[in-house]
């Protein structure tokens, strides 16, 4: 059964001439949508690490990049499943599952990286709770609802934010950051 676009999580950028580009070139090669969804994965981990490994100016950035990586994958798992034809019977979980992994590998490490690992467990426990309501809500036919306060563009925003301003307090003081 095709997904509804009242299902589909409101992304701008899905109208964007790059990401329909991108989507598309990708929908014709050999990848598929569920390797798309592990990648975003690997950039959260790689981003985590970056987190864990010192609040350095390059290690902040280069963490914030990943953010921004792991959303791009977020979008383009959807669109090359969907909208290039690549759908599969498991993706669904593959378009849910790797998300809360991604999630919560970024939140854990930015609440060890500020000093509060009880904050960043209690952070990514409530992403992962909202993003079950979610599904669970839609799974006995409600539609899915992605508004609410600090969804996952917002998560994400303000951890990209907190990154680049991070890098920048880190480069103009000389020394890392502690939150």
């Amino acid at each position: 059964m095709p997904e509804t676009e009242s299902n589909r999580r409101p992304i701008a950028a899905r109208g964007s001439v790059w990401a329909q580009r991108v989507a598309a070139a990708l929908a014709r090669s050999s990848v598929t949508p569920n390797q798309i969804s592990v990648a975003s994965v690997v950039f959260a981990a790689i981003g985590a690490g970056l987190l864990l490994g010192g609040l350095t100016a390059l290690r902040l950035i280069a963490c914030a990049i990943c953010i921004q990586l792991r959303l791009i994958c977020n979008l383009l798992d959807g669109m090359v499943a969907l909208d290039g034809g690549k759908a599969s019977a498991v993706g669904k979980i593959y378009n849910e599952f790797p998300d809360r992994i991604a999630d919560s590998l970024l939140i854990v490490a930015a609440g060890y990286a500020c000093d509060q690992p009880w904050l960043g467990w209690l952070g990514a426990l409530l992403a992962a709770l909202t993003a079950y309501i979610r599904v669970f809500g839609g799974s006995i036919g409600f539609a899915q609802d992605f508004r609410g306060p600090f969804a996952k563009q917002q998560r994400m925003a303000v951890l990209t934010i907190a990154c680049v301003a991070a890098a920048a307090e880190t480069f103009w003081h000389g020394e890392p950051v502690r939150c």
